[in-house]
Parts: structure tokens; sequence; C-alpha cells
């Protein structure tokens, strides 16, 4: 005791504040609790005057909050630790001194803006704190003897009773629809189990986080925007996974590295990578580009995922509650698992086995179009014998998948998207070698000449050498351009 202060993270909204102030009041004979999202700046300047005068320090706190320390009795605790780093930095010194304990909550603990300027204390330990899962939901609802009866048959590897299994699911199923978050539940059982009245809370909670995402004073502020708000729609689709090029044209996984960061470190999404071989350790072959992204509670997914009319109205409570909704219940299942396992202290990974055509159709195309996006950075030049190299070297590896996909079929989709992704980069460097050039012309030429090009490379790939093929492209992009100069 008194080594370490204890910091508590988890998404806005969890009950981290109330949990803490309960603990501090069971286990100690006083606390003091600085919030920071209000606490005065005569409070704020003790942390900058007086870390080398603790004696002086502690009895102001203890007189502006009228609290007598008791020593290694008392805690202090500070919360929304987040909004004054420097409070999280003194930690250091107020633990070495040892009279009290220390515990800290925030969210977004570790991103740049939150820990640049101070140096992070090692004298903490970090404990996730997440929504409420399905057992504890159970106890809110009262039934903590139908947990010990699943409990008791999970163990013996007994089915449920039929009547207890069909309660046991029907509970499940609200608890996907009212999901974890305290007040959410609150309100549910207040309402005496009135799923618009949690909906309500739910809505508040879902328009904070947007507002947080808001704030970020970052360039990725837009994409973070861009993958919360698609989140429903990611997951209600065959594979539910992130396919950048089309949140973005031309975007690409390495793009939202910072993104992702967020919205894990903030805890309001679940991030789960592919692995290529699940019979090896899963993180040794995840993939950096292949990422499905979950909301951390499923009760909070349904709100984002459905408005207030489409849930009245298309009957979503009940279709879910008669299990007949069909993908997006498939959807919601999928998410709470995945909050299930992050909950447990797992990392999230997937494996797909494709068991149609169709995905495997569509896993190849777009491993394809990835392969076509690194080639993207020899777009710099109106010689573009490095990028026909590239391209060439993309079908060499891929034959099958190319001969399939895109050599010889002209309206391949494939070949639109790759239209599509070099489109910005080569615009953006036409610009500035051709600043004489109005836009709309620009636009026109890459138009014409990309798809014109790329047919002509497409159906001469067995007809013409590779040399042949550079020649005669790069001397039409030349001359086409040239017009402008």
């Amino acid at each position: 005791a008194g080594k370490k202060a204890l910091l508590v993270e988890g998404a806005r909204r969890i009950g981290k504040s109330t949990v803490v102030e309960e603990f501090a009041k069971n286990e100690y004979k006083s606390y003091i609790l600085i919030d920071f999202a209000k606490a005065s700046s005569d409070v704020k300047e003790y942390f900058q005057l007086y870390l080398n005068d603790l004696d002086t320090f502690f009895m102001l706190l203890s007189v502006q909050y009228g609290v007598q320390l008791h020593e290694r009795d008392s805690v202090i605790i500070f919360d929304e630790v987040q909004l004054f780093p420097k409070a999280r930095e003194a930690i250091k010194y107020l633990v070495a001194d040892g009279r009290y304990d220390y515990m800290e909550t925030g969210s977004l603990i570790s991103i740049k803006e939150n820990v640049k300027d101070i140096v992070i204390p090692s004298e903490e330990r970090q404990m996730k704190m997440y929504p409420l899962d399905f057992e504890e939901f159970c106890w809110a609802l009262g039934e903590k003897p139908m947990v010990t009866y699943i409990r008791t048959c999970f163990d013996k590897r007994e089915p449920l009773e039929r009547t207890l299994h069909n309660k046991a699911m029907l509970l499940f199923k609200q608890y996907m629809l009212v999901g974890g978050m305290p007040m959410s539940i609150v309100a549910f059982l207040e309402g005496r189990k009135d799923f618009g009245k949690a909906d309500l809370e739910k809505r508040d909670i879902l328009a904070l986080y947007r507002n947080d995402i808001m704030k970020i004073q970052a360039q990725y502020r837009s994409k973070v925007l861009a993958i919360f708000d698609q989140i429903p729609g990611l997951l209600s689709r065959h594979e539910k996974r992130v396919v950048f090029n089309r949140i973005a044209a031309g975007s690409s996984a390495d793009q939202y590295e910072e993104t992702f960061f967020w919205l894990t470190d903030s805890m309001v999404a679940n991030e789960c990578r592919r692995a290529n071989d699940p019979n090896v350790g899963l993180s040794l072959t995840e993939s950096d580009t292949y990422i499905k992204c979950y909301l951390g509670d499923t009760g909070l997914l349904v709100s984002h995922a459905f408005d207030e009319n489409e849930l009245l109205e298309d009957e979503v409570y009940k279709q879910i509650l008669d299990g007949k909704l069909g993908l997006n219940e498939g959807m919601l299942y999928e998410n709470v698992i995945a909050q299930m396992l992050t909950a447990n202290g797992h990392r999230l990974f997937f494996y797909t086995h494709y068991s149609d055509c169709f995905a495997l159709l569509e896993s190849i195309e777009n491993e394809l179009i990835d392969e076509f996006e690194k080639s993207l950075r020899y777009v710099n030049s109106f010689d573009v014998t490095a990028l026909i190299e590239a391209l060439y070297d993309m079908v060499d590896q891929n034959q099958e998948a190319c001969r399939t996909l895109v050599l010889g079929n002209t309206s391949s989709a494939v070949i639109a998207k790759m239209i599509a992704l070099a489109k910005t980069d080569s615009l953006a460097y036409w610009h500035r070698e051709l600043p004489k050039a109005s836009e709309t012309e620009l636009e026109m030429m890459y138009t014409h000449l990309s798809n014109g090009l790329m047919h002509v490379i497409v159906e001469g790939y067995d007809k013409y050498s590779k040399e042949e093929m550079i020649r005669f492209v790069s001397q039409v992009v030349k001359v086409s351009l040239l017009l402008f100069r």
C-alpha cells in the first residue's frame, strides 16, 4: 500500500468517478476528490507552486475541501486527470512522500495532446473499466440465481433446462438492447423496463462522444468522425471490416493509424485485426490493413444504428427479442462478443475462412487494390515507367487473381477502383507542374487518360511487351499534358 497510485481508465459516462468515490467512502477514514473538470484555478496553482513543500500543499487542499486528512488512512482522488496533466505528473512525488494513497480517473489518457508536456509517472497501476457485463446486468435486474444456474450448467457442460434457457436468452437480448452503460440501465429499470427511456440516455452518451471527437485538435479529427459515424454501416456488411478507400477515395490503412489509436484509447470502440494464421500466436501474423471496428457498448450500437423512429416504427425491439432481425441481429451478436472478450483482457483478432465464392472474390479484389495502392508512390513524374513496372509486378505476383478479375475484362470494378485511387495523387502532382491548367481541364484529362490507358494495359498485357507498353503510354501521357504547358 502507498507505493503506487491507481489509475482507472474508461470511456466517458462509464461510472468511473462513482465507483472510485464509493470505494474511498468504504475503505478510508477520509478522502478528497479533486474534479479537474471544475477545479478552481487556485487548486491547480497548488500543483505549480507547492510540490517542493508538501506540508503546505496538503494543508491547502485540506482547507480548500474542508476535509481532515489522516496519514495512511486517507486517499486523494484526481478525477478526470487528463484535463490537468500536471496533476498526473505530480503522482511521482506524492507517492514517494508516502503519507496518503492516490487514485486517478480519466479518459484518453495516452493520446499525444494529454501527455506531450509531462513525464508519465511509473508509480501508477492502470486498471481499465468497461460497461457492465451480462452477469452484472442480471444482478441489476435481480437475477443472481439465473447467473448462478448458468455458471453451474457451464461448469458441468450441461444444457440449460428449456424454459430457463428461454428466460436466459430473453435476458441476454435485453442486455444487448439496453447495453451496459450505468445510466442506460438505471433509466431502463426506473422506467419499468422501458427501452425508450434507456435509448434517450444512450443518445445523450453518443452525442457526448461526438462532441469529444469534434474537440480533437489534430488533423485526424475528420477521420475519427468518419469511422465513428460509419461503425453501424461497416458492421452490417458481409465481412464487417473497414475498407479504407470506400471511406475516402485514395485512402489507405496507414493514414488511419492515429484514428484507431484515438478510438481505442478513448474506449469508445474496440479494434479487431486480422490474423493470417490461426495456428500460431495470433499477434505474430496480425495484419495492419485488415481491421474491424466494434462499438465499446452494444446498447450504444443499437441506438447508433437506428434512429428513434426506426426503433419504434420498424419494431426493432420486438424483432430482436423474437430473433427475427436477420443481418443486423448478427451485427449485434458479433459486437457483444467482441465487447465481452475485450472486458476480459483479450486482444481482438479475426480469421477469415471463406465459405462462399463471393466472399473469396471480394477478399482477392481488396488484396489487389491494396497492392495497387503501394504502386501509387510512383505518381510523382510525367515519366510513367516506374508506375507501369509496379503494375506489371502486381500482375506477375497475382497472376490467377488478375486473370480472373482484371485482364481481358475492361468493365471490371477493380479497374474502376484503381482509377479512383490514383486520381488524388495524380491530380495533385499535375496541379503543381501545370499551374496554368484549370482544375476542370485536368479532371477531364485524367478521366480521358486513366480510362483509355488502363484499358490499353489490361487488353494488351498478353499482346505487347512491357517495354512496348511503357514506351507507348509514356509518349501519350507526355504529349497530352504538354497541351497545358
